[in-house]
């Protein structure tokens, strides 16, 4: 279906993501740290990632900030975003949607509904 990247440093949570995407029939490339993003959304040469799937959870990799900078350089001119924030951290959310994710939603919501979400992010 969709070449997606994963950014997810916590490696369970990274391999249920990988694994419900490639369930529902996408490429999946997991990622865990910021500095692998670029070659992964370009795909080495190939097509670029239709989605970007970002952990907004960890403090240390400042997903929005990520995204705002991927954008601004026109990295993700082709490249769908879906970030996903612990349910209690309303201000993450705020920053991530301010950043100009496509989607943020709780990491429960993610964890149930992430192929959906992607699909969704897809359909637009």
């Amino acid at each position: 279906m969709a070449r997606v990247v994963a950014l997810v440093p916590d490696l369970l949570f990274g391999s249920r993501v990988q694994s419900m995407l490639l369930a529902a029939g996408h490429e999946v490339e997991l990622v865990g740290d910021r500095e692998r993003v670029h070659g992964a959304l370009l795909g080495g040469g190939g097509a670029p990632a239709a989605v970007l799937v970002v952990d907004l959870t960890n403090e240390d990799l400042d997903g929005a900030a990520l995204v705002e900078a991927l954008s601004g350089a026109g990295e993700l001119d082709d490249t769908r975003t879906l970030g996903f924030y612990a349910h209690v951290d309303i201000s993450v959310r705020e920053r991530a949607e301010r950043a100009g994710l496509d989607m943020v939603v709780p990491r429960s919501r993610m964890a149930r509904e992430g192929a959906e979400l992607v699909a969704r992010l897809l359909d637009r």
